[in-house]
């Protein structure tokens, strides 16, 4: 019996995090399926233009980003009872208490600072994909 592979939704405008993050996710789960996306915009419409049984076991949002940020995208989806149940996570490089609040106060259901190195970053990406399992098994 195989497993549906993990979808992933990541927004983030920086090319090289995204490479970075989808390499370790690769490393963990090669199986596992990563939708990019470089803006908040691009973000939502791929989520609304998706029907429930299609839709991402994880959400990964940059904070700053062009068009809408990750919090607003958040705001968005949280009064939508559909992406309930989906883990929300911000992977910023600011780790400013406001940002923090203000993602946590939209939905978030955690906030990580990008790591600086490429243990620390497989390190989270495991963490991540344990959301997204622990998501696949609701």
């Amino acid at each position: 019996m195989t497993s549906t592979p993990l979808t992933i939704l990541i927004a983030d405008d920086d090319p090289e995090d995204l490479e970075l993050i989808e390499m370790a996710f690769a490393d963990i789960d090669p199986a596992a399926v990563l939708i990019k996306r470089q803006t908040g915009k691009e973000a939502l419409d791929y989520l609304v233009s998706h029907q429930n049984g299609h839709l991402p076991c994880l959400i990964i949002l940059d904070f700053n980003m062009p068009e809408l940020k990750g919090s607003e995208v958040l705001s968005i989806i949280c009064k939508q009872d559909r992406f309930d149940s989906i883990p929300k996570i911000i992977l910023s490089t600011s780790n400013a208490p406001i940002h923090i609040h203000e993602c946590m106060a939209n939905g978030a259901t955690d906030y990580f600072v990008k790591p600086t190195s490429l243990s620390e970053i497989n390190k989270l990406a495991k963490k991540m994909l344990g959301y997204c399992k622990d998501y696949k098994g609701k």
